[in-house]
């Protein structure tokens, strides 16, 4: 998983979160199991795109865009590399003390 800091580069979003999986069930999976952490903080996704081929399926929750793909559309469409000049996030902590540092912190 890779978290991008698009603070000051777009004004779409300040967060992508790219995550992928093996096949259509996981890519599913990694989305309902992200859903269903949020909506049980009240939070819920505005829009839900790619979910019938689950290839790239995207999350828009505003602030935060989640991107899971299967991995041959991750690697192809490569947007790490489009968005290479976004400082990388990780987690850190669980539950309401997680947060978001540099990968080098």
């Amino acid at each position: 998983m890779q978290i991008l800091d698009l603070q000051g580069l777009t004004i779409m979003t300040d967060y992508f979160v790219i995550a992928s999986g093996d096949n259509v069930q996981l890519v599913r999976a990694v989305c309902n199991g992200i859903s269903e952490y949020l909506e049980e903080r009240g939070v819920y996704y505005r829009r839900l795109e790619g979910w019938d081929e689950a290839r790239w399926v995207l999350m828009d929750y505003g602030d935060v865009i989640v991107h899971v793909f299967q991995d041959d559309a991750r690697k192809y469409y490569d947007l790490e590399r489009l968005w290479g000049d976004a400082p990388r996030l990780r987690p850190v902590g669980e539950g309401e003390t997680l947060r978001l540092v540099g990968v080098d912190e």
